[in-house]
């Protein structure tokens, strides 16, 4: 009787930490929650944690509030996150850059891949070749025939060294063999307001910045570069139609610091993929220019390990450096 007693004791002793972590994630958010974005206001990364700060803030009945934090390429708001205590109440904005990172900076006071817990996933953002409208090419063929043709006469801009239209070039140049001058700008602003007044020929954009301007007619769009064409562009082809392998695409997704309860995770998994179901949000994604990426918390950390072994690739081969 002794000893059925005391194994009672301790099977009940051992389901005490499991009870006690079940009730914390039940009454999770007791306080307003910060999400961290590293650039400031009015980039994609902010968009998307304010569209997703605001369905959590009205499913969980507490705040989700977006903290703005620019500096180091968006690596000062990751710091942070990671260094932050693992108990739901500080997110992560996390998106491609933070991927890129890892091998664009040497010395980051972190490892990203390691020391965040994956929450969920929320969108793929496609890129898009665009050039204007002086350039014979009217086709992505043509683009590359004349390239080779005619080496480093084209100039290809890019919002700055590591950017997303830096590394979707790099990948094309590696995969083509085609030599454009790269001239890096500080910002896609800039970078466009070039492009459409004939400085620069080509450009890696993304879909949202340019495509008011190729609707209009002041800039050719050539391809998307994602696997599949663009829902909101669908006459327009993918790279990989024409160069075999070829697929880029930009991810959006909240994480948190390592440690975090698995049940915190799990319920705040649970409330962004029943966000990505709402027809509102997915109209607001599809503005701009990305789709819905549901994924459960391991389906996404492998995603993250694999996209970022994928383009420190890339970075590595083409010797880029955060400048």
């Amino acid at each position: 009787m002794k000893r059925r007693g005391f194994l009672r004791l301790a099977a009940g002793a051992a389901a005490l930490p499991a009870i006690s972590r079940m009730a914390f994630a039940q009454t999770y958010p007791a306080r307003p929650v910060r999400v961290l974005v590293g650039f400031p206001p009015g980039g994609n990364n902010d968009i998307h944690a304010r569209l997703m700060s605001t369905w959590l803030s009205e499913r969980l009945g507490k705040q989700f509030i977006v903290d703005n934090r620019a500096g180091v390429g968006g690596s000062l708001a990751t710091e942070a996150v990671v260094k932050a205590a693992p108990d739901g109440y500080t997110l992560l904005q996390a998106a491609s850059n933070d991927s890129w990172n890892t091998t664009l900076y040497d010395n980051l006071p972190f490892n990203f891949v390691r020391d965040v817990a994956p929450v969920g996933s929320v969108s793929l953002t496609s890129g898009i070749v665009v050039v204007h409208p002086s350039v014979a090419a009217r086709s992505l063929s043509e683009l590359i025939a004349y390239a080779k043709a005619n080496p480093g006469k084209l100039f290809v801009g890019s919002a700055g060294i590591g950017s997303a239209p830096h590394v979707y070039w790099q990948l094309f140049k590696s995969l083509t063999g085609v030599d454009m001058l790269h001239v890096p700008y500080r910002g896609g602003g800039p970078a466009l307001t070039e492009l459409l007044g004939g400085q620069i020929h080509v450009y890696f954009g993304t879909l949202p910045s340019t495509i008011g301007h190729v609707r209009s007619g002041r800039l050719r769009a050539l391809a998307v570069t994602t696997a599949a064409r663009a829902g909101v562009l669908p006459e327009i082809p993918a790279i990989g139609e024409f160069v075999p392998g070829y697929e880029a695409s930009g991810w959006q997704g909240i994480v948190a610091p390592r440690g975090t309860p698995a049940e915190i995770v799990a319920r705040l998994n649970q409330e962004i993929n029943a966000g990505l179901a709402d027809a509102t949000i997915k109209t607001r994604l599809s503005d701009l220019g990305a789709v819905p990426f549901a994924n459960s918390p391991p389906d996404f950390g492998k995603f993250i390990a694999e996209y970022t072994q994928k383009w420190g690739k890339v970075i590595r081969d083409a010797n880029i450096k955060a400048e």
